[in-house]
């Protein structure tokens, strides 16, 4: 479990990820039944995501109608106001500035040049992922971007040490939109989960009430297969 722990995460190293919901509930149907999570509400008013006793997302009811269902990775910073400033001199934009999250760490809401949506997560007692890499973990983020130029120049300046520095193992990798979706498809960033095989994730997504967006393909990090829950956010299934 050490290994797991955000406190020895690099500053740009996906250390949690949360899922915004209409409906909370049908989500801890959803994902308990998927990957075997149980849940324990927060005092933040969100749903904290346990494998095996360990946590590994949260959920949060949608309290807007108009913003998206979606899975958000937060990205691992010792210092979230220094980075946000760095992302907006670096052409990205600050949605939400950071702010505490109870005493569990602070978090901000940033975008990357081409719009795709991520979070910074600055840890305080909450330090991140308590499994990962695992069956019903986390396992990998895609970014597809539309300027892969320019998103390499950004994540690659933003994040130089997790992603290029000594011993770096990045659970982050960049494609083209085009490669997977279809060229309306704005550019984002796609949460991974583990599963030990994808035909039968597959088949319980679909009786869940979700549908498979993408079937599976080969990547050089695994084969995956995009999904969808069945309130309409958007995943991927990865088998390695």
């Amino acid at each position: 479990m050490a290994e797991n722990r955000a406190s020895q995460y690099t500053e740009g190293t996906p250390c949690w990820v949360d899922a915004q919901l209409p409906d909370v509930e049908a989500g801890k149907r959803f994902y308990g039944e998927l990957f075997g999570w149980t849940f324990e509400d927060q005092p933040t008013g969100t749903v904290r995501a346990l494998k095996d006793g360990d946590p590994v997302a949260s959920l949060a009811h949608k309290t807007d109608g108009r913003l998206p269902t979606v899975w958000t990775v937060s990205f691992c910073t010792p210092d979230a106001d220094r980075l946000c400033a760095r992302i907006r001199a670096a052409g990205g934009q600050v949605v939400a500035p950071p702010a505490p999250f109870g005493d569990l760490g602070r978090t901000a809401l940033v975008t990357d040049p081409e719009g795709a949506v991520f979070s910074l997560w600055q840890p305080g007692t909450a330090a991140g992922f308590g499994r990962r890499h695992e069956p019903g973990a986390f396992a990998w983020v895609q970014l597809y971007a539309r300027d892969t130029e320019t998103a390499n120049a950004f994540y690659g300046d933003l994040f130089h040490d997790a992603l290029f520095g000594e011993g770096a193992d990045p659970d982050f990798g960049r494609a083209s939109v085009t490669e997977v979706f279809a060229p309306e498809m704005p550019p984002h960033l796609l949460v991974h989960f583990a599963v030990t095989e994808l035909e039968p994730a597959m088949e319980e997504v679909t009786r869940l009430g979700g549908r498979v967006q993408v079937p599976p393909f080969s990547t050089s990090y695994g084969t995956v297969a995009v999904v969808t829950d069945n309130q309409g956010a958007s995943f991927a299934l990865l088998r390695r």
